[in-house]
């Protein structure tokens, strides 16, 4: 069942968005060559206290983990495409980083992704990352009232297809207010004018998730989180928590940087 937020749960939704874009926007700052991805989810974490906000993230353990998430931040590294585990891997000059985070606040739930280059950058990481970038920008484009989830997935899809990259199957946005995962799921790829009818009052995580190598396929690591293109090339993920208004698309996860 989707539940269509009032103008003032939005509103709440956005102070909660915030934490969200504050805590990437530090973690991005503080990623340089030789940090760890332990010592960039206790960034994360730093923020979240100073909001007075928890975690979706830390604990959650959804029917496919074989354990609960254990950090406040997914950190996924090179041909990890999303759900990547902080541990004590320290940066490495050229490493492309996906950071996905989500902060609770006043019974409300953000969730937002960025992927970044660290050092020098590789060209084709570059474009990897404004693909995704340009993916999401036209799927908040799409999310307007009146039109349909297959319009924001054919809007993400395109981009993609287009870039000459690869969508990993099954995995989306979504729904998200009081719980993180809400109905309706969000697809990066499908047929415009299908699915369920936008909504004022509507709030979708919009995320696109790109494979470098043109191909789709992908499997999960030992640790059953993270995972990781089959054919070894690198990925980017871009997301945002955007709500459907009739003044059109809201961004309440929007960063300052």
């Amino acid at each position: 069942m989707v539940e269509l937020k009032t103008d003032t749960s939005i509103d709440a939704m956005y102070e909660a968005g915030q934490v969200v874009g504050r805590a990437l926007t530090a973690v991005r700052k503080a990623s340089d060559v030789g940090v760890s991805l332990l010592e960039l989810d206790e960034v994360a974490h730093d923020v979240l206290r100073e909001a007075g906000a928890t975690s979706p993230f830390l604990g959650y353990r959804p029917s496919f983990a074989p354990t609960a998430f254990p950090a406040v931040l997914c950190a996924s590294v090179n041909d990890a495409i999303v759900h990547g585990i902080p541990t004590r891997y320290k940066l490495r000059d050229g490493d492309l980083v996906s950071m996905d985070f989500g902060a609770e606040l006043g019974g409300w739930v953000g969730d937002s992704a960025i992927s970044f280059t660290v050092g020098t950058p590789r060209p084709a990481d570059v474009r990897l990352i404004e693909t995704a970038e340009r993916a999401l920008a036209a799927g908040i484009a799409a999310a307007v009232v009146g039109n349909r989830i297959g319009d924001i997935a054919h809007a993400i899809g395109t981009v993609c297809r287009e870039g000459g990259y690869g969508i990993p199957d099954g995995f989306g946005g979504h729904g998200i207010g009081r719980r993180m995962h809400e109905d309706p799921g969000v697809p990066n790829e499908g047929r415009p004018g299908r699915g369920m009818k936008l909504r004022h009052g509507m709030v979708l995580a919009i995320e696109p998730m790109l494979i470098g190598g043109g191909t789709d396929g992908y499997h999960a690591d030992a640790d059953g989180w993270t995972l990781r293109t089959n054919d070894g090339s690198r990925a980017a993920h871009a997301e945002h928590t955007v709500a459907i208004t009739e003044a059109g698309p809201r961004v309440l996860t929007a960063r300052a940087d």
